[in-house]
């Protein structure tokens, strides 16, 4: 029913966007939010199509720019935003995306489908743009008239979810050298920027109707409990994407709000499939098998986060919740290695980095539990430039993350299907790759969940995921911030419904 009706909305673009939590009152206009949000001063950018290291940049930016689509809730997790509405063909393959009414640029420009082509077509053309319009050619996304059109090299029903996170807007032929000055079509305009610091104000002329705020300040921390400080200190008002250990130090303010966004990021080890020690699919369960799920939620999130399955995309409201949750078994464990004659007399490196909270401290904690299934591991912690150079998509074993974790193919098709250029385990598998193209491709309802199902339990028995658990978003805010949206992942970021009361 989920696969259906998400299907549905993708059709006609009329999904709902995300609705905030109400915290009482009457919404009132005016006043500064001063955000905090994490970030590193040598990681920078400001380029929309750029990659966004930083939590503070993609806020900033977020904020600045409209994306086609954004994340949704309820049935459906994509809602219009740029785009009013979209409607596929009946092969699935060519897409129509109508503009919104009255969107226009900061300067007052109107925005029109030639400015949403050459900004798609500059994203495509990044190094990344494989992977965020995966089957989707440069030549093959044009305007007709005001209407934008995308053509899938294969039937997509889920194209316009691959429109959510990094399909921003800018001016046709905006020079390279002032990419800084661009004027967006987003809630805020820019006032001033500051070594990764801003101050945004309200976009009277917002298409998608009227913004509170008159302004936001985004301050960029480099750890959460720099930022956590600095909200208790009364520095900011709102702490975004603060992480359990700030959350517990929080717990006791009465004048502390804990907003708790479930299935938020979903944190897996990844084990090499392609090749290595870890290519043997008896030695990827044998791993699984040997996490003490419970233990990794409890003590690496303090309780804030659930226990994975394995599969990718636990907020998705197609998430195949009757696949048995798989538990420890130790004993299981070690006849797995001993079947595969895996060498328990070596020691493995397992890579992290501190990236985010808790990413560290999973693999210490996975460290020592793995040990009683006699699995030697050594925890290597590298920065995080030199992990992304050396060890993602390269190592044998190692920590990542995912904070868009309300879609299965979405992450499917990023991840795990063959071709995709972010297949972090090197996995391929033929019949998941059938399941995937099965299940974005059809419009029969029974057809379409039956393959949504297939591909989860392949994904849960044979991919190069570890999904012990999942983390809830938290955002830490004074009693004064109202109406934060509750969205997992980047619906974090929609900001232009939250007010202060006074």
């Amino acid at each position: 029913m989920g696969a259906t009706a998400l299907l549905a909305a993708c059709s006609d673009g009329n999904a709902p966007a995300g609705r905030p939590a109400t915290s009482g009152g009457k919404p009132a206009k005016g006043g500064t939010l001063r955000v905090g949000a994490l970030g590193r001063a040598n990681a920078v950018t400001r380029d929309p199509h750029g990659t966004q290291a930083n939590e503070s940049d993609y806020l900033i930016i977020a904020l600045l720019y409209d994306t086609l689509t954004a994340p949704g809730s309820g049935e459906s997790n994509t809602a219009p935003r740029l785009a009013s509405a979209w409607k596929p063909s009946a092969d699935l393959k060519t897409w129509r995306f109508t503009l919104a009414p009255g969107a226009t640029f900061h300067d007052g420009t109107p925005v029109t489908a030639e400015d949403v082509v050459w900004s798609l077509r500059r994203l495509r053309g990044t190094p990344a743009g494989a992977s965020r319009l995966p089957g989707i050619k440069a030549s093959n996304i044009t305007a007709d008239g005001e209407t934008i059109v995308l053509v899938s090299d294969y039937p997509n029903a889920e194209l316009p979810l691959l429109t959510r996170l990094s399909t921003f807007v800018l001016k046709k032929d905006t020079p390279e050298g002032e990419l800084e000055k661009a004027p967006g079509t987003g809630p805020f305009r820019l006032d001033w920027y500051r070594s990764g610091n801003a101050r945004l104000v309200r976009n009277e002329k917002w298409h998608g109707g009227e913004v509170l705020l008159d302004a936001i300040e985004v301050k960029i921390f480099e750890s959460p409990q720099a930022m956590a400080n600095a909200l208790l200190a009364g520095q900011i008002d709102l702490a975004s994407n603060a992480g359990a250990v700030a959350a517990r130090t929080a717990e006791k303010r009465k004048d502390i709000r804990i907003v708790r966004r479930p299935d938020d990021m979903a944190m897996p080890i990844v084990m090499r499939a392609g090749s290595g020690p870890f290519a043997d699919r008896r030695v990827r369960e044998a791993l699984r098998l040997a996490v003490d799920r419970k233990a990794m939620v409890d003590q690496v999130l303090s309780g804030y986060g659930s226990v994975g399955n394995d599969i990718l995309g636990t907020g998705d409201p197609a998430y195949a919740r009757d696949i048995p949750q798989r538990t420890r078994d130790l004993q299981r464990a070690r006849a797995l290695l001993k079947e595969a004659d895996f060498d328990t007399s070596k020691t493995y490196r397992l890579v992290t980095t501190e990236d985010i909270p808790g990413l560290a401290e999973s693999a210490t904690l996975f460290a020592t539990q793995v040990r009683e299934a006699d699995v030697r591991i050594e925890v290597v912690k590298q920065e995080s430039a030199a992990f992304y150079e050396k060890t993602w998509l390269k190592g044998d074993l190692y920590t990542t993350y995912w904070g868009t974790n309300d879609s299965v193919v979405f992450l499917a098709s990023k991840t795990m299907v063959s071709e995709a250029a972010q297949n972090e385990a090197a996995w391929e598998n033929a019949d998941f790759d059938t399941a995937y193209r099965k299940a974005i491709g059809t419009r029969n309802p029974t057809d379409r969940t039956r393959a949504l199902h297939r591909l989860q339990l392949l994904e849960h028995e044979h991919s190069g995921y570890l999904l012990w658990g999942v983390a809830e978003g938290i955002d830490l805010a004074t009693a004064a911030v109202r109406d934060l949206p509750e969205l997992p992942g980047y619906g974090r970021v929609q900001l232009e419904r939250t007010w202060l009361a006074r």
